[in-house]
């Protein structure tokens, strides 16, 4: 296969003629494929039917006698908290078991800071002339809205496949106090599936920073999402803290919302016992109390970890072709070209495919036109600017696999006239 720069005029053009063909048959087809989000299938969320009929009507109270029907138990009903806090690899004092969804315990923290400050003895962020925060780019951009929703200025970071560009992390954070922050999704980061080093984690945790309450907003969120039998062992980023004598710099969040129902799971947060017994007086405000209900029916669904592992290799089956169809699509249609690189996820949600600079937004309009849409170009970046244009996120897991072959066949074509047509072969 040639690649793309090394063709004469004629033979891009008599490329461009044949694709051209095969994009208005695509056309034709009238498809309606919505790929912009990372959603669980439908057979997915029916792996999770038994949550529905686990409890009956004597299933009402935890092992201590508490009525899970009734008020309290803020931080949740003690065998949630001691499964999951095995699921975070925390201590149950660590943690805080919430409602549905990890993104409200992101930003409802992050709201406590801007106006209470992280710890007594900081100010609210809300008072200081300006606060920024770290975005490793590509990144989740459910992250970056909670930033720009709150005026918070956000700094892209280079995401490596190691984790964030820690150079860059640490130059950053040792000279400028409003730096309070940084997002980082250890394990399958959102979309590039990197997998956070040990030094990575380390150097995180141990850095200098100018900024005294600097915070890591850590978002375990695919934990157990792998899709083959690799197991990449992740440093604990808590443990990490405490062992480099920062034991109060990360708040840890996970959920089971790509685990069991994506609306009806439950999210939980961890972080130091100091932390922890904070946040715990605040919630205790905010709420009397979450959905204790459901988290006795997870716990009793899933039993142990072991429980949820073994659930999630039913994940891994159902959705694995998707990712499989996917990197063949794109391997058939683009590959030896050198106009498109991707990475090739062993877990989490999405697999990352940079194009050539300036060509994104085109091929996302052009995919969309014949029936496929995808995440919006620049999605994974700040303010969603990517400044290259050149980043597209795919979301295998939802669309049927049929549909999958179809949808990147098309994506392919469109990479390649996008290419042809800006002269940037």
């Amino acid at each position: 296969m040639k690649k793309f720069s090394e063709l004469d005029a004629t033979e891009l053009a008599q490329i461009r003629g044949s694709l051209m063909q095969r994009y208005r048959a695509f056309q034709a087809q009238a498809m309606n494929l919505d790929m912009t989000r990372g959603k669980p299938c439908p057979e997915q969320l029916d792996l999770s039917l038994g949550l529905l009929t686990c409890l009956d009507k004597t299933d009402i109270l935890t092992a201590s006698g508490t009525d899970c029907r009734n008020y309290g138990g803020v931080d949740g009903i003690p065998e949630a908290k001691n499964l999951f806090a095995q699921y975070l690899e925390v201590d149950p004092e660590e943690i805080i078991i919430g409602g549905n969804s990890s993104l409200t315990m992101m930003h409802d923290t992050f709201m406590r800071a801007m106006l209470k400050g992280v710890e007594p003895q900081t100010p609210p962020w809300v008072q200081l002339p300006e606060v920024k925060f770290l975005c490793p780019s590509p990144g989740y951009d459910r992250h970056f809205f909670i930033c720009e929703y709150l005026g918070i200025k956000m700094i892209p970071v280079k995401m490596n496949a190691e984790g964030p560009d820690m150079d860059q992390v640490e130059t950053l954070v040792a000279s400028d106090e409003s730096i309070k922050g940084i997002w980082c999704v250890p394990l399958y980061s959102n979309p590039t599936a990197a997998v956070y080093s040990d030094t990575v984690i380390d150097r995180l945790a141990s850095m200098k920073t100018r900024a005294k309450d600097f915070r890591i907003f850590c978002d375990n969120a695919y934990a157990v999402h792998h899709l083959d039998s690799y197991r990449p062992k992740v440093k604990n980023m808590l443990a990490a803290c405490k062992q480099a004598g920062n034991p109060d710099r990360v708040f840890l969040f996970g959920s089971t919302s790509k685990i069991t129902f994506a609306g009806a799971g439950i999210a939980m947060m961890a972080g130091s016992k100091k932390t922890m017994a904070r946040a715990r007086k605040q919630i205790n405000i905010q709420t009397i109390g979450p959905d204790k209900l459901n988290q006795l029916r997870h716990v009793k669904f899933f039993k142990t970890t072991a429980g949820i592992k073994t659930h999630m290799a039913k994940h891994a089956a159902i959705i694995k072709p998707k990712f499989d169809a996917i990197l063949s699509g794109l391997e058939k249609e683009l590959g030896g070209k050198q106009i498109a690189w991707w990475t090739r996820p062993k877990g989490g949600y999405f697999i990352s495919l940079d194009i050539l600079p300036g060509c994104a937004t085109a091929v996302v309009r052009m995919a969309a036109e014949a029936g496929v849409k995808l995440t919006p170009a620049g999605s994974t970046f700040p303010y969603g600017k990517d400044p290259d244009d050149c980043n597209i996120r795919l979301a295998p897991t939802f669309p049927d696999l049929e549909d999958i072959r179809s949808a990147i066949e098309l994506v392919g074509i469109c990479i390649q006239l996008v290419s042809i047509e800006r002269n940037v072969a």
